[in-house]
C-alpha cells in the first residue's frame, strides 16, 4: 500500500504524483523491499523534476497471515494504531526525507498487529485544514472522532470522517486530505481472490 502527496495544487503536481506512482508501481512488480521502493521512487523524481520537487509518501506492506505491519514513512504524520475502539499510540518512526529530496536509505519501521487492529494513515492536509482565520481541525480531534466512531466498519467511518472534515471546512478545501484505514482481520487473503468458472 502507499499514499502519495505531490508539492503542489496544481498541473505540476498532477505529473509530479504521475511519476511518483508510476515509480511505486514499477518497484512493486520488481518484489524490492521497502527501503528499495523508496530510494528508486527517490531517484525517479530527482531525475525527471530536480531537486526543487518532492512527494511525502507512506509505503507499507501488510503479511496478512501473520499481522506483520512494516512501513517507511516519508514526510507524513505517523499512522494511528487503534485497538478494542481506542487510539492506543501513534506508530513513530525514524525521519525519513520526503521522496525527491535524495535521502539516506530509509529504516524500516515494524509493529505486530493483533486481530481486529485498524491502523489510519493519513496526511497533513487532514489535520492541518482550516476554515480562513479559524483552528485547524487538528490531531486531537481527529482521534476523539475516530474513537466514537469505530463501530462502524472501515469503509463508512473513512466516509464518516471525510465528511465531517469537509463540514469543518466549510465545504472548500485548501490542501490534499488523505486518510486510509486498514484492518487486519488475520488469516489469510484467499477470500480476496474467488475465482467464478
Amino acid at each position: 500500500m502507499a499514499i502519495i502527496d505531490a508539492m503542489g495544487h496544481n498541473l505540476d503536481a498532477a505529473v509530479l504524483a504521475t511519476v511518483a506512482i508510476g515509480a511505486y508501481r514499477h518497484a512493486r512488480r520488481a518484489a524490492v523491499g521497502l527501503a528499495d521502493l523508496y530510494m528508486f521512487m527517490d531517484e525517479a523524481i530527482d531525475k525527471q523534476f530536480g531537486p526543487d520537487h518532492f512527494v511525502t509518501a507512506q509505503m507499507v506492506r501488510l503479511n496478512v497471515g501473520t499481522g506483520h505491519l512494516q512501513w517507511v514513512n516519508a514526510g507524513h504524520p505517523a499512522p494511528l494504531l487503534i485497538r478494542d475502539h481506542r487510539v492506543i499510540q501513534a506508530l513513530e518512526s525514524p525521519g525519513t526525507l520526503p521522496v525527491g529530496f535524495g535521502g539516506d536509505i530509509p529504516q524500516i519501521s515494524e509493529q505486530e498487529l493483533r486481530r481486529g487492529d485498524r491502523v489510519l494513515f493519513f496526511t497533513d492536509g487532514l489535520i492541518e485544514e482550516h476554515e480562513s482565520g479559524g483552528e485547524q481541525f487538528g490531531e486531537e480531534r481527529m482521534i476523539d472522532f475516530v474513537e466514537r466512531a469505530l463501530g462502524r466498519d472501515v469503509q463508512e467511518i473513512t466516509r464518516s470522517l471525510s465528511r465531517t472534515l469537509m463540514q469543518e471546512r466549510g465545504g472548500i478545501t485548501t490542501d490534499d486530505a488523505t486518510l486510509f484505514l486498514v484492518e487486519w482481520r488475520g488469516g489469510s487473503a484467499d477470500h480476496l481472490a474467488n475465482l467464478e468458472m
